[in-house]
C-alpha cells in the first residue's frame, strides 16, 4: 500500500498532496499534534498525535518505508524517513535523498549555531505560484518513483 505521510505542521501544500493523492488513489496520513481538518475521503485521514517534542515525527519516521513517500521541511524527519527507504520531498519541491541529506543537515546546524549567535534572523521566504508548481511537479515524479522501488523490492 502506498501512502503519503505528511508532517501537517505548518505545511503549506496539503492541499496539493490532496489533488495528487486522489490522482493516483494513494493514501493520506496527515500528522499533527494538534486537531487539522482534512477533506471527507476515505483515502485521507488525520492522526492527532500527543503534544510534545518530535511525537509527529517519531510517527512519520516509526512507519513510513519503501514505496512511500513523506512531505516534509523538517530535515532530521527527511533524514530518519529516507534510512526507512521512503521518498522525501519538502513543501517547495526539493527532495530529500541519501545524496543531499548531509549537507541538508550540516547546513540546518549552521543556520541554528547563527540565529543562536544573532548573526541570522528570519526564516524561510513565502510560498508562491512557482513553489508550489515546482512541489506538485516534485510530487507527481516521486509517485511514480516509489512506485518503481516496490516493484524492484518484490
Amino acid at each position: 500500500m502506498h501512502i503519503i505521510y505528511v508532517d501537517a505542521d505548518a505545511c503549506p501544500v496539503k492541499d496539493e498532496v490532496y489533488k495528487v493523492a486522489a490522482r493516483y488513489q494513494w493514501d493520506v496520513l496527515v500528522v499533527a499534534n494538534q486537531y487539522i481538518q482534512v477533506p471527507r475521503s476515505p483515502r485521507i485521514s488525520a492522526v492527532m498525535v500527543a503534544q510534545g517534542e518530535d511525537v509527529a515525527d517519531d510517527y512519520i519516521a516509526e512507519r513510513c518505508g519503501v514505496g512511500d513517500i513523506v512531505v516534509t521541511s523538517d530535515i532530521p524527519l527527511a533524514a530518519r524517513s529516507l534510512e526507512q527507504k521512503a521518498r522525501v520531498v519538502g513543501p517547495k519541491g526539493k527532495e530529500f535523498t541519501s545524496d543531499n541529506i548531509g549537507n541538508a543537515l550540516s547546513g540546518r546546524d549552521l543556520s541554528q549555531q547563527l540565529r543562536e549567535m544573532g548573526v541570522m534572523t528570519g526564516g524561510p521566504a513565502p510560498m508562491d505560484k512557482k513553489a508550489r508548481s515546482r512541489f506538485l511537479s516534485k510530487l507527481d515524479e516521486l509517485v511514480h518513483a516509489a512506485k518503481r522501488d516496490v516493484k524492484l523490492k518484490r
